[in-house]
């Protein structure tokens, strides 16, 4: 099985963007915590632990927040 390949901040992760947007999005637009996340994730079958998640909201929260539909209720 071969890693897709991805351009630009998301080159070297082992998720597609998608999945990384979404779960910081979810981390800003709603009070949850990085557990929360990380067990909504897990619902959704993708295995990820709440310390990725963690470094995905410090590197990518600010462009998602920015650049997603619902970005005045994203608060960074």
């Amino acid at each position: 099985m071969t890693k897709a390949k991805h351009s630009g901040a998301f080159k070297g992760h082992r998720f597609p963007p998608e999945i990384i947007a979404y779960a910081v999005w979810s981390y800003f637009r709603f009070p949850l915590r990085l557990r929360d996340v990380e067990d909504l994730l897990t619902a959704r079958g993708i295995i990820v632990s709440y310390e990725t998640i963690r470094k995905w909201v410090r590197k990518f929260g600010y462009k998602v927040c920015r650049f997603h539909p619902a970005g005045p209720a994203c608060v960074v």
